[in-house]
């Protein structure tokens, strides 16, 4: 998470969706960056809004713009796989050793995923329990260009994102039956991703 006190904007970054490249390029014109442990740096909407917004205002009489980025719903379960692979380059006996992306989609979508599929999902870190989002601008991160030029805009300045955290290709295909299913457990995170430029 990013603060910028003077534009009064928040950057809330969203898990594999570019906030590391976001912060390192931003990190230096921010009044506050939260950037560990993973809870600061990933809050949630809700508890931004429940906790952090309400002292923002408090302090400044204003209230504080909402921006971040929401990656299309299995291109972020991709992403979370290649991180999750990089992860246990060196672990014998790593849940990831030998697991192929349509594997681990399907251990994303059971009832109780194990533990290294149990990522959540981008509309609950997005939105409140009624579904409705609680950011005043989503912006797809397939258009970055977009969001660049938004935070240009509202930061004054000229900015180049670095590439960071990258994570190694590798075969993410999925079986027909398993993309199915995603776009049933996924549904909240689509419905959300369909409604943003």
């Amino acid at each position: 998470m990013l603060i910028f006190w003077e534009q009064r904007l928040v950057f809330l970054a969203t898990p594999k969706a570019g906030s590391s490249a976001v912060e390192a390029a931003l990190e230096p014109l921010a009044a506050v960056a939260m950037q560990r442990p993973a809870d600061l740096k990933h809050m949630n909407a809700q508890d931004y809004q429940r906790h952090i917004a309400p002292y923002l205002t408090a302090r400044t009489g204003a209230k504080f713009s909402t921006v971040a980025l929401m990656r299309e719903p299995i291109g972020w379960l991709r992403s979370w796989y290649r991180f999750r692979l990089r992860d246990d380059a060196d672990t014998p006996g790593h849940p990831m050793r030998a697991l192929n992306f349509d594997a681990f989609a399907r251990d994303y979508a059971a009832d109780t995923p194990p533990a290294h599929a149990d990522i959540g999902s981008q509309s609950a870190i997005l939105t409140g329990p009624d579904g409705a989002p609680l950011v005043d601008r989503i912006f797809r991160y397939e258009n970055m260009d977009a969001f660049v030029h938004f935070l240009e805009d509202q930061l004054d300045c000229a900015i180049t994102l670095p590439r960071v955290n990258v994570p190694p290709a590798v075969d993410v295909q999925l079986s027909p039956e398993t993309e199915a299913r995603l776009q049933q457990v996924m549904a909240a995170d689509f419905a959300l991703y369909n409604t943003l430029d």
